[in-house]
């Protein structure tokens, strides 16, 4: 980090389907002094995740965007530098998803969405990833809304992604059969090697409808899917009769920002089947976070979750890690390390 300066990802543009490493400027700032109920973070790491394509788009979406000028949005961890509220000190580690793409930090913990991280727990950047926002998305996605039961065959797109990597596991715990669906044979592997039972190559499949059902001779009963595109059109003509499709992400349509998605309908696949269809946001499950993570801690502990981080170092890197999550090029949670 550059002493005295507190340099910053700031967005350049609303981009034209695919963003790109020119969609936003860095600024280089003075560092932020904390006023009166404030903490001064030192950011360690920083987040990246497919949710930030909608921030950086001028439609309406579930939370306000990034204003062309304004400080790209993202979740972090660090410590705590200089404080000016009760609870804090000096010397805490701090994560919360209003960091921002910048070396340092203002955080208003009065606010919410500022959580202390123990770091005898785990290396402090797993609050990023399985022992935080991707953990509880995984956990509540696929517990809450899929319902798996045992015996179930639970389908995962983008499976060896920082949610896609837990559901499988966590399906497997729950004694499910798990498919997986990737796009690199070595992240399939990973996969395997993690217990999914079967996995799918989506770029060397072929028909990729036939695939799906080779690989899920009974149906699908969950499907857990973070891309959309293609792979969901699959999916979705094999479904099981009451099947749970848990709609976490889009990923595969992060070139159509804004527009609407084309592609077949499956009303008719959804009467005939009587399966049910559910949005899922984690953020709405932020109320039982503690819960979440507490298991997940557990599992983790018992030998039960194997995960894989993807990290580049720099803050000058943020816009290229941001690239390698859109283009799928990322292995594991996408992660950028500001300082060791």
């Amino acid at each position: 980090m550059s002493e005295g300066v507190n340099r910053r990802w700031l967005l350049k543009e609303y981009p034209e389907g695919m963003p790109s490493v020119d969609t936003w400027r860095m600024s280089e700032d003075p560092i932020p002094q904390p006023g009166p109920g404030q903490i001064l973070v030192r950011v360690k790491w920083l987040s990246v995740d497919p949710y930030m394509r909608g921030r950086i788009s001028p439609a309406k979406g579930y939370a306000k965007g990034v204003e062309i000028g304004e400080l790209m949005q993202g979740g972090g961890v660090g410590e705590v530098t200089v404080s000016n509220h009760p609870a804090w000190k000096p010397g805490d580690i701090v994560e919360s998803m209003d960091v921002g793409w910048q070396e340092w930090a203002l955080l208003t913990p009065a606010q919410g969405g500022v959580f202390r991280i123990d770091p005898a727990l785990a290396p402090i950047q797993s609050a990023l990833s399985w022992l935080g926002m991707p953990g509880m998305t995984a956990w509540f996605g696929l517990l809450e809304v899929g319902r798996p039961r045992p015996g179930d065959t639970v389908v995962v797109s983008a499976a060896s992604g920082a949610v896609g990597q837990l559901v499988g596991q966590l399906a497997k715990i729950a004694g499910c059969r798990v498919v997986g669906i990737a796009g690199r044979d070595d992240k399939l592997a990973w996969c395997r090697e993690i217990g999914f039972d079967e996995t799918i190559n989506y770029h060397a499949a072929g028909d990729l409808v036939k695939a799906v059902a080779s690989a899920c001779p009974r149906g699908v009963d969950v499907f857990f899917d973070n891309t959309a595109g293609p792979i969901h059109d699959a999916v979705m003509k094999n479904l099981a009769n009451y099947a749970r499709v848990v709609q976490c992400g889009r990923i595969a349509l992060a070139g159509q920002a804004g527009k609407p998605d084309m592609g077949e309908r499956f009303i008719g696949h959804l009467i005939v089947t009587r399966a049910s269809m559910h949005g899922f946001l984690v953020f709405d499950w932020y109320h039982r976070r503690d819960e979440a993570l507490n298991r997940l801690a557990a599992l983790a502990a018992e030998g039960k979750l194997e995960t894989r981080e993807d990290v580049l170092d720099g803050i000058e890197r943020m816009p290229e890690a941001f690239m390698r999550l859109m283009e799928g090029r990322n292995f594991g949670k996408q992660l950028v390390r500001l300082e060791g």
